[in-house]
């Protein structure tokens, strides 16, 4: 398994062809208490850094940007009822969706674990 970064704060781990999206933890930091999150629906179509979903929290309402193109395949449906989750557990138990990764090479447009921590040191 393989985790990747953009500089919007998403995240995707990559187990075969299957990439697991969600958002940094410094990122559910910065939003504060999350109160909403709009999920994608299972089959959609979605591009590299175009908009997966969206984020809601007491201090603003933020787009979730695909990190890879490919098809939804999973929702994590908790969080429609406990959006908190992805405060508690945002790079885990707060995924958001998990996408059938159509063109692998698209990886490369990403950062690594210690490229993205090196990113948030120039923030």
């Amino acid at each position: 398994m393989s985790i990747y970064f953009t500089k919007e704060h998403e995240w995707v781990k990559v187990e075969g062809s299957v990439g697991t999206v969600g958002i940094s933890d410094h990122a559910a930091h910065e939003l504060g208490d999350i109160t909403f999150v709009e999920l994608p629906k299972i089959g959609a179509v979605v591009t590299q850094f175009g908009v997966l979903g969206s984020i809601e929290s007491v201090k603003a309402a933020s787009d979730i940007f695909a990190p890879v193109s490919g098809k939804v395949v999973k929702v994590n449906d908790a969080l429609e009822i406990s959006p908190e989750v992805v405060n508690e557990s945002a790079e885990a138990a707060g995924w958001m969706a998990c996408v059938e990764i159509a063109n692998a090479s698209e990886l490369q447009n990403l950062m690594t674990q210690e490229q993205y921590n090196d990113y948030l040191k120039t923030l």
